[in-house]
């Protein structure tokens, strides 16, 4: 996963929810043959990475026990291994963390930046395994209750700043760190577009961007459209994002991005 992070083209992560009640996927992928036919349909549209979650993190989603997480996951994580594809677990747990990098996980992307008991040393233990921390304000039950900030750029750099720092000191190598703002965590629509507009600035920091918008309430609000009519506003905010510096996109609709990177590379790379 740390070449992954190294790679000089803008990379696909492909959305897995093992969960019922996701915002957009709740309950789609449940079944293991569902969920695997979705795996080698993400594949052959050309993903760079599967990202599988077992605990939604939407607004208002109640916590699952660690065991009913593991059992969500770990098949899908051994699943995608034995395709060769590699994989990231969207979790916070340190447990978790532990069980999935055991079954092959490359990343472990954290929407509470490492801050669970134990969740650095069980990423720190590998060397080879890659992480993502994102900023989230307050916890998914109640982020979205009037989330206030004085400058939010400032202080969701500040924060990811402050969670690398703590990375560092525990011995996890800045190649294998990627910071994601968070989009739809803890945020107003206001937020949501500074960030975008501003999300150059994170460059600063030195560290891969990881953008997650696919689908969120922030596209549906500005084009008023439903959860499952969000595709185009979905790419058209990733090709934003990525003339502001987007490393890694992490989506729903892969094809659809993946064909809108392609595009977009070869118009960059042109003389």
């Amino acid at each position: 996963m740390q070449k992954i992070l190294e790679s000089n083209r803008p990379l696909v992560m492909g959305i897995l929810n093992t969960t019922p009640d996701s915002f957009s996927d709740g309950g789609s992928y449940l079944r293991k043959d569902i969920a695997l036919r979705r795996i080698e349909a993400m594949i052959e549209e050309g993903v760079d990475i599967i990202d599988v979650g077992g605990e939604s993190t939407r607004p208002g989603a109640q916590a699952v026990s660690v065991n009913e997480e593991l059992d969500r996951v770990i098949p899908m994580i051994e699943a995608i291994v034995d395709s060769g594809m590699p994989v990231s677990v969207d979790t916070s747990k340190a447990i978790v963390m532990t069980e999935a990098i055991n079954a092959g996980a490359g990343m472990i992307n954290d929407v509470r930046a490492l801050q669970e008991d134990g969740a650095i040393d069980a990423v720190a233990s590998d060397p080879n395994v890659s992480l993502c921390l994102m900023h989230m304000k307050g916890q998914p039950r109640t982020m979205q209750q009037n989330p206030q900030y004085s400058d939010v750029v400032v202080e969701v750099k500040s924060f990811l700043k402050q969670r690398v720092q703590q990375c560092l000191e525990a011995g996890i190598a800045t190649e294998r760190i990627c910071l994601d703002p968070g989009f739809g965590f803890g945020k107003k629509l206001q937020h949501n577009c500074e960030l975008m507009k501003h999300l150059d600035s994170f460059k600063e920091l030195n560290l891969p961007l990881l953008v997650g918008v696919s689908r969120k309430t922030m596209i549906g609000t500005i084009l008023d459209a439903d959860v499952n009519d969000r595709a185009n506003g979905s790419v058209a905010a990733a090709m934003y994002s990525l003339t502001k510096g987007a490393n890694i996109l992490r989506v729903h609709d892969v094809k659809a991005t993946v064909e809108a990177v392609k595009l977009f590379c070869a118009f960059e790379q042109a003389k």
